[in-house]
Order: structure tokens, then C-alpha cells, then sequence
């Protein structure tokens, strides 16, 4: 499941919408919608993101929420390490490699330091 099909259903259970009741309103086919909240359709289109906002009646924030999980919620992500340093790539590979064995502590721990990354130090001149 990716991050927006979690805060999608969340959404549409807290409104108390089946499946069934949001595709109508979005007209879509609930198995489409079921896709996306399963991560199976890759990342929804803008126009699809507004729509489900619309329907689901959202405050800005929410509204605001939603798009920037949707941002964030291609279930296969490609990376190209070229141009980094070797460090970057190996990582790059091993996060690959072993991101399934990775608890969601772990995960939160590395999220986070993603998005709030320590001041860079320089380095010293050889």
C-alpha cells in the first residue's frame, strides 16, 4: 500500500463511503479505485487528486495532505545514482536490496533523516 492509498481509504472510511459509493461520485470503476488505494495503479494523476478531494469534501489542509502523499506514492521508484559519488550508489543498491527487511521504526528513523538532514560540514582542503 502506498501512502496515499492509506490516507485514501482512511479518508473514505472516516466518511463512511464504501468502494463502491466514492467510484460512483469519481466515476471510476471500484476496481480502479481499489487499485489505488492498494498501490497497485502507481501515482494518481493531479486532475484524479483534485476530484477525490472534491468528493470527499476536504479542508485545504487535508486537500493539501492528500496531494503531497500522492507526490510521494509511486510504488516503483527508479534511481540514477550517476553523476554521485560511489557512496551514493552503494547505498542507493543496498536500500534497494534490503528495504524489506527494514522494521518501520527503521524506516521512520531514515525518513526523517531524509527530510531534515544534518548542516553539512566541509571538509577539510588536503
Amino acid at each position: 500500500m502506498t501512502p496515499f492509498g492509506a490516507r485514501l481509504r482512511a479518508l473514505r472510511a472516516a466518511r463512511g463511503l464504501t468502494l463502491n459509493e466514492l467510484a460512483a461520485r469519481l466515476t471510476v470503476s471500484p476496481a480502479y479505485l481499489s487499485a489505488l488505494e492498494h498501490g497497485h495503479r502507481g501515482r494518481p494523476q493531479p486532475g484524479l487528486v483534485m476530484q477525490i478531494c472534491g468528493a470527499l469534501d476536504l479542508i485545504w489542509d487535508e486537500a493539501e495532505h492528500l496531494k503531497a502523499l500522492a507526490a510521494v506514492s509511486a510504488p516503483r521508484v527508479t534511481l540514477d545514482t550517476g553523476g554521485l559519488s560511489p557512496l551514493a550508489t552503494e547505498l542507493a543498491n543496498t536500500l534497494a536490496a534490503r528495504l524489506r527487511d527494514l522494521d518501520d521504526e527503521t524506516l521512520r528513523a531514515m525518513l526523517d533523516l531524509c527530510q531534515h538532514p544534518p548542516a553539512r560540514r566541509d571538509r577539510p582542503s588536503s
